[in-house]
């Protein structure tokens, strides 16, 4: 019985101090890192990388220049927008008619217009070659059916001022139809400032004018 266990311990030591034994290699193929796969690769990783910093790069340099465009721009004074002058829109007219016949598209830019003027100035015309009773009443006639459709739109009849003239001051050739047709019209004036009465003694006097 002592000599089988001797021999299992005698075993045991032996066992215990053998070395172990040492890795194989892998037999299976490898990639050699100079091939010239391995090369392009390692190549296209570095452009990309190097790509990725110029980008950075190139975003702060616009964001640098936006933002002095910006503080040029706010150290820039601003010009005082120019002063408008009065606008004059012409309605026509048929033949003998003082009817309105306005679009909805020309109603839409009119009226908002009229409503912000000071002063509002009709001026009735015919095609007329004298100075008639007849044409003077289709003249003011036409002048009062603008002026009726600019109350009726909600503008101030205070701020309406219509006049009239049968004949003379025409804006095309009378003698032609086409020009008579452009001649038959209300000039509707809007004033972007009020105008200021003022006598002309007090302008001999060294008034002012704004």
């Amino acid at each position: 019985m002592r000599i089988l266990t001797l021999s299992l311990v005698t075993t045991a030591l032996a066992a215990c101090s053998s070395p172990p034994p040492l890795p194989t290699a892998d037999d299976a193929p490898r990639r050699p890192i100079n091939t010239p796969e391995a090369v392009a690769l390692q190549s296209c990783r570095h452009a990309l990388h190097n790509g990725r910093i110029e980008l950075r790069e190139s975003r702060e340099q616009v964001a640098q220049h936006a933002h002095r465009l910006v503080q040029w721009a706010q150290q820039v004074p601003s010009a005082p927008p120019a002063p408008l002058g009065n606008t004059v829109i012409t309605v026509r007219f048929a033949y003998g008619s003082h009817e309105v016949n306005l679009s909805a598209e020309v109603l839409q830019a009119l009226l908002p217009a009229a409503r912000q003027a000071p002063l509002v100035l009709l001026r009735g015309r015919t095609d007329g070659s004298t100075d008639s009773f007849a044409e003077a009443r289709i003249a003011r006639e036409r002048a009062h059916a603008v002026r009726d459709l600019l109350v009726a739109a909600g503008i101030e009849p205070s701020r309406i001022r219509a006049t009239y003239q049968p004949s003379g001051d025409a804006v095309a050739d009378n003698s032609s139809p086409s020009g008579r047709d452009l001649n038959r019209r209300v000039e509707i004036e809007l004033y972007r400032v009020a105008p200021v009465a003022l006598s002309a003694q007090a302008l001999a006097a060294g008034a002012m004018l704004p």
